[in-house]
């Protein structure tokens, strides 16, 4: 193995630049940035740069009539039915249009994801005598992205205490009050956002929740990554990267769930990196389930039976257990889509906070023996690659995180692959900014499935080291296939319009918008349908791609 790969802890002096890596990721940034944020020269990985309850008073929330049609659509044949969710009237005017000062109104679900019908608290803090919450559940919509499936009464605001940091971990703290106990019943599975808004146009915040499915039989499972918008958050000034002077001997130990999120006023990141494939996936009308890496982790039979899972387009932060599942998935015939890069690339821990399990995510890096985890015997959490325990992502992937900072063109090699049916393109047609702002490769170095097929062999410099971009297709003996965009705006293009030149999705335009779409379109239908690798085996290339087997 190239030993050079296996430095993960020796770039861990980034913090600052990690924090900017994720402004130009999610586009919040110009790419000014660029220069200042380190990770390629060393060929490593990152610069490094649920439960119930609560104390407070309960008062419960009540429900409003808020959308045609108070009861969810039958289950079909897989469950949920999506397309008859995805008939009825959207409503646009969901987004945050007024997000107000810094604290005019935030907030916190007590649990990541709820099962239909199951009960969460919500902890709210705000300026306003009052405040509502509407809850939107993110899909198609005839392009509406969102349906108001409830809405509450005006409810008693307040502002809560302010939070603590953990000494030891530098862990953010808060230790707010239930505000209100919101039921969901007659609420369809999917992934919500609620919003906040506060009396008198005050402010607005989001809180994101995922109505998760029971079962997964026969359905393709998309998978919110809130450990990994968890991981990235810096509500309270501290993240997994740094703390407020922007260090990464700064930087948290350990991340609580019980706090809002501060990117995307409060979204965290499922709007750049997730939105986009819900509402595709919800438009193609394929039978659907909803879970969230915590519930992946927790819940060892989940994934049992599905036809497909999908990992989003920044899906970093794994636990072991995660990783078992979908492993074990992959072997019992279930296809995977890595939709992103980056991908399983921290070890994480889930640990219980005072609001429930899994509500802490304990990641040391390269400061693992200090854990005290660790010292009672439980894995490193350092990178998968890493020592101790060393165990690369590429074994599930087929592709290998190779470093940021990247912006370059997405080159097709393959075109005659059936995941290219229907784009038009040719062999050597390039996509600009498709490739950024992190990027995977195939490299047998490390544990690499086979046979593995490239479709896309794109050139990178990054920091001054050449290297490529890959994206790979394997399958296994299981019959199950593997696919694996190679780049973290694959998801962000599926939205480019235009011809890119107004800036937004990083320059990216109507052609990568096409190619992605029509791509990804060609991958869901075929991994619904079951085991891809039985009517769509891989065909190895890596030797006519690289030169070398």
């Amino acid at each position: 193995m190239d030993q050079k790969y296996m430095a993960g802890a020796a770039a861990d002096g980034e913090g600052a630049g990690r924090r900017r890596f994720l402004a130009i990721a999610t586009g919040a940034a110009t790419a000014t940035g660029l220069g200042a944020v380190g990770g390629c020269a060393n060929g490593d990985g990152d610069a490094d740069a649920d439960g119930s309850g609560g104390s407070g008073s309960g008062r419960g929330s009540k429900s409003e009539s808020a959308a045609p049609g108070g009861k969810p659509p039958a289950a079909g044949a897989h469950g949920f039915d999506v397309k008859a969710e995805n008939a009825r009237p959207g409503n646009a005017d969901w987004p945050v249009a007024k997000a107000g000062p810094a604290r005019a109104i935030e907030g916190f679900a007590d649990r990541v994801s709820v099962l239909p019908g199951e009960s969460f608290g919500l902890h709210v803090s705000t300026t306003a005598p009052r405040f509502t919450v509407s809850a939107y559940r993110m899909g198609w919509y005839g392009g509406a992205r969102a349906r108001l499936v409830w809405r509450s009464e005006a409810l008693p605001g307040a502002r809560q205490p302010e939070h603590s940091v953990e000494a030891g971990t530098r862990m953010v703290r808060t230790r707010w009050t239930r505000t209100a106990t919101v039921e969901t019943k007659d609420w369809p599975e999917g992934c919500y956002l609620l919003r906040l808004d506060a009396q008198g146009g005050e402010g607005q915040r989001f809180v994101p929740l995922t109505v998760r499915s029971a079962t997964t039989a026969g359905r393709t499972v998309v998978v919110n990554a809130v450990a990994t918008w968890q991981a990235y958050n810096r509500w309270g000034g501290y993240g997994s990267y740094d703390g407020p002077g922007g260090g990464f001997a700064s930087r948290s130990l350990a991340v609580s769930f019980d706090r809002p999120y501060e990117y995307d006023d409060g979204a965290g990141l499922f709007l750049v990196y997730e939105a986009p494939l819900v509402a595709l996936a919800e438009r193609l009308g394929i039978p659907l389930a909803y879970a969230t890496t915590t519930d992946v982790a927790r819940e060892k039979r989940l994934l049992e039976g599905a036809a497909a899972v999908l990992s989003l387009g920044h899906d970093e932060y794994w636990s072991p257990e995660q990783r078992e599942r979908f492993t074990a998935a992959r072997d019992a015939g279930t296809n995977i889509a890595i939709l992103g890069a980056n991908c399983c690339f921290r070890r994480i821990r889930l640990e219980a906070s005072d609001l429930g399990p899994d509500r802490t995510l304990v990641c040391y890096k390269s400061s693992y023996q200090q854990d005290p985890g660790f010292k009672r015997g439980h894995p490193a959490t350092v990178d998968f690659r890493s020592a101790p325990g060393a165990d690369p992502e590429s074994s599930l992937l087929g592709v290998i995180y190779d470093g940021y900072p990247v912006d370059a063109p997405y080159v097709v090699t393959n075109p005659g692959h059936w995941l290219f049916e229907g784009t038009g393109a040719k062999a050597g047609d390039r996509f600009e900014h498709l490739v950024g702002v992190e990027y995977d490769k195939v490299n047998t170095g490390f544990p690499t499935p086979r046979p593995i097929e490239i479709l896309a062999h794109s050139p990178v410099v990054c920091e001054g080291r050449p290297s490529h971009q890959d994206t790979a297709y394997y399958t296994v003996p299981s019959g199950a296939g593997v696919f694996a965009t190679g780049t973290m705006r694959w998801v962000e293009a599926l939205d480019a319009t235009g011809d890119g030149r107004s800036g937004r999705n990083h320059g990216l335009d109507a052609r990568s918008g096409a190619l992605t779409t029509r791509v990804t379109e060609n991958l869901l239908r075929v991994f619904a349908a079951g085991p891809a690798g039985r009517t769509h085996p891989a065909q190895d290339n890596v030797k006519t791609v690289y030169g070398s087997s």
